[in-house]
């Protein structure tokens, strides 16, 4: 860890920027108050010199009224301090063979860690983040542990894997709004000491809490993972499809043990039954923050379920969201104006694009069945996403829908965005291809360009 002070607090965000900040910010305040989020960063992590920002951004969360499980690492503090003692670490793959000299060792590293850890934490100074904090840090012998035993012909000893853990009194301990800070060290029934993985713990401790969140905090930058790994600019990968791509992650990067057991922990809790494991990195402004508290995040989410951005079906609860997409291009006159009472009426003609629970795109198709078409019409979307080719996946999905139907063409009338449309199939037409009904409603005063898509 650096030994300087707590940085400073950074410069007030003043006017519109800090109020955009803390209404985009609010959704995801009022969602995480009161859940439980497990938070495992391993050894390397705390050697960072950025290390007081990160610990700062946990006690934040903590004020925020999210209920906090902290699990650290010590993997190269314990080779520290066998270094000093004149002993070697000794591994086998990523697993750490511990004798009762190394144990001696991890017992020493992780003491002053924790220490140091418990310290950071319990900082309030003035003109620092951490200002007025006064959190209480609790930790216990929670952890129970056996040995892993003989592994390819290699006693690991004092080694051990988590047998079980007192979720009881770890929920006891929230409850009286503590943060817990656990250490990756368990005990036995005998009276002994195991050396274990933090990751290992982490995982075991969140599916035993039922956590809402396990983050993992890492060296490497999983958000720079999206395009290889297909996730979507979300970052956000459904557990079925992270299996399979991880796994090829791990092989073709140069990935740190401690990653490769993070990623291997993330994995293994979503099958436990965590809903959402987040894997971050440590570059840029306080990724924690950015990940738990903006729709985009910066790191790699698995999720047990795919839904965090979907293409569906509007539904009723969809009609405020969608009222909001397609208000300022009212004003604009880009579309005509709907009333709630009009949408609402309509919604089953809408598809809409989500991404954790904001709607970020639409589009309504209307049917004309005695005319076999389909109008592609009320195309929006969120000014934070144009360029993502959204528009474009509603297209897709309203031809499916169209041949599903067995219309054969496609209409979109437009006054603002021709080039667009024609960019992907579709032809200049004339008031004359529209179906009867829609040549009655054509406004003249607007002089709608007509484009046609024969599927």
């Amino acid at each position: 860890m650096s030994d300087d002070p707590l940085e400073a607090a950074p410069a007030p965000v003043t006017g519109a920027d800090f109020v955009a900040a803390i209404r985009s910010a609010a959704p995801y305040v009022h969602t995480h108050h009161g859940k439980t989020f497990v938070i495992a960063f391993p050894g390397e992590i705390c050697l960072r010199e950025d290390t007081d920002r990160l610990l700062a951004d946990i006690a934040l969360l903590s004020g925020l009224g999210v209920r906090l499980v902290l699990v650290h690492g010590a993997r190269p503090q314990i080779d520290a301090e066998l270094a000093i003692r004149g002993l070697t670490a000794r591994f086998e793959g990523d697993l750490r063979v511990t004798d009762e000299a190394a144990m001696q060792a991890v017992k020493a590293a992780v003491g002053v860690l924790r220490m140091d850890i418990e310290a950071r934490l319990s900082c309030s100074l003035a003109n620092t983040s951490m200002a007025g904090s006064r959190l209480k840090v609790v930790g216990g012998t929670w952890v129970t542990a056996r040995p892993v035993g003989v592994r390819g012909g290699v006693d690991h000893l004092l080694t051990g894997d988590v047998r079980g853990v007192d979720i009881a009194e770890i929920r006891r301990e929230l409850d009286t709004d503590r943060i817990v800070l656990i250490s990756p060290v368990g005990y036995s029934p005998t009276g002994e000491a195991f050396n274990l993985r933090n990751a290992d713990v982490a995982e075991a401790v969140a599916a035993g809490l039922g956590a809402d969140k396990l983050i993992f905090v890492i060296e490497s930058e999983p958000g720079s993972w999206r395009l290889a790994l297909d996730a979507g600019d979300a970052g956000q990968l459904g557990i079925g499809a992270a299996e399979g791509i991880l796994a090829s992650e791990m092989e073709e990067r140069n990935l740190s043990p401690e990653d490769r057991n993070c990623v291997r922990a993330a994995l293994s809790a979503c099958r436990s039954g965590v809903r959402r494991v987040h894997l971050i990195g440590t570059a840029g402004a306080s990724p924690l923050l950015r990940e738990l508290y903006t729709r985009d995040g910066c790191g790699l989410m698995i999720s047990m379920q795919d839904d965090y951005e979907s293409t569906r079906d509007a539904t009723i609860d969809d009609v405020a969201g969608i009222m909001a997409l397609i208000a300022p291009l009212e004003r604009s006159g880009a579309l005509l104006p709907r009333s709630r009472e009009q949408l609402e009426l309509d919604i089953d003609s809408f598809s809409v694009v989500v991404r954790d629970g904001t709607v970020i795109a639409c589009n309504s198709l209307i049917d004309y069945p005695d005319d076999d078409a389909v109008e592609f019409a009320c195309v929006a979307v969120h000014p934070d996403y144009r360029g993502q080719d959204l528009g474009a996946v509603l297209l897709r999905r309203a031809r499916k829908l169209a041949r599903a139907r067995g219309r054969r063409r496609v209409l979109a009338l437009t006054t603002f965005a021709p080039h667009w449309f024609i960019e992907h199939g579709f032809v200049r037409g004339a008031r004359t291809d529209l179906p009867r009904r829609r040549q009655d409603a054509y406004d003249p005063a607007r002089n709608s360009i007509v484009l046609v898509d024969r599927l």
